[in-house]
């Protein structure tokens, strides 16, 4: 029998069709092999790409040049520019202003065949310490309200290249789907006097169905109410309302279980494209008690179709329990 659930936060029902419930063998798919040419991301090309922001690089060496670990760049084809003010203005009901935010590209490592999944820990807490680092360095800019910082990973999943990369865009607006979460754990801790996202982590760790795997300080669990297949989010136990509060050490235990989770989704699922998006509090509400920053990692096995998009339903076929379950086995 079908289900119906919903989510506790935003009260977004989903369907779980279990009369359509695959086993986790049936999504495996063909695992795209990086192609070993060089491009303008690889080590020895930073001529190609924008001056460096960020850089992870030894005391001596020179911006720009190789010997990096990591580079922070401007993306050639911003969404939004970093230039000029935002000047909203009217049209009658309708409201516009200036394209005006940051799009940066974290290029996650030198070399062009691997993946986020195959760095050590200490090159993906890296990774993750550009992020925190270039949201700081972004919320000193009055403009801007919020930074999303995401991944599209394979060509199914949005990646228009294939050198191992990471995205973030400040943008003067909050996120129609941050503000839904933030309204909605406003309204959970106006009843309640408690966190959500919090009573949520408690309750999975007691329970245990839908925990994937818990180290260092986070959990990687399958939400009651996913969207899609294998979704997992990854939070940490105690409370965090912005991601860039957390410290190196914090970082260091998000890119274990970050690491450790993309390796068993890929045993299972073989080597899938995937999207993650960082949902963190607003830069000035940084101190949030009804909110709690996560990590939503989400591979790209099914496709949205037109009753998603009229209805606002999304249909999973994988009881989010079944997933787990094989994530869980999947641990070397």
């Amino acid at each position: 029998m079908p289900e119906l659930r919903k989510d506790p936060v935003v009260g977004r029902w989903v369907i779980i069709a279990t009369e359509r419930a695959r086993r986790p063998s049936d999504f495996v798919t063909e695992p795209v092999r990086p192609r070993t040419t060089a491009c303008a991301f690889c080590e020895g090309r930073e001529d190609q790409t924008p001056p460096e922001i960020l850089a992870g690089r030894p005391r001596e060496g020179k911006p720009n040049t190789p010997g990096w670990t990591y580079r922070v760049v401007a993306n050639k084809f911003p969404a939004l520019r970093i230039e000029g003010e935002l000047e909203p203005a009217g049209e009658g009901l309708f409201d516009k202003m200036n394209g005006v935010g940051a799009h940066e590209v974290v290029i996650e490592s030198p070399q062009h065949a691997t993946s986020l999944a195959e760095l050590p820990v200490d090159t993906v807490a890296d990774v993750l310490l550009a992020f925190r680092e270039r949201m700081l360095d972004l919320k000193k800019d009055p403009r801007f309200a919020y930074v999303l910082v995401f991944k599209n990973h394979g060509e199914a999943a949005g990646a228009s290249l294939e050198h191992p990369h990471s995205q973030l865009i400040a943008t003067p607006i909050i996120p129609i789907m941050v503000s839904e979460e933030l309204a909605a754990s406003a309204q959970y801790y106006g009843l309640k006097e408690r966190c959500v996202w919090c009573d949520m982590v408690r309750q999975e760790r007691r329970a245990g169905v839908r925990m994937i795997l818990e180290a260092q300080g986070f959990v990687a669990v399958a939400p009651f109410a996913p969207r899609f297949p294998f979704e997992t989010w990854i939070l940490p136990w105690r409370h965090r309302a912005a991601f860039e509060d957390s410290t190196e050490e914090e970082l260091r235990g998000v890119a274990g279980i970050l690491g450790e989770f993309l390796r068993r989704m890929n045993r299972v699922l073989g080597e899938p494209p995937f999207n993650f998006m960082l949902h963190t509090a607003p830069f000035r509400e940084g101190q949030l008690e009804s909110f709690h920053w996560h990590l939503e990692v989400i591979p790209k096995l099914t496709r949205v179709a037109g009753f998603e998009w009229g209805s606002g339903f999304f249909i999973n076929p994988v009881p989010p329990e079944d997933a787990a379950e094989a994530l869980r086995a999947s641990a070397p």
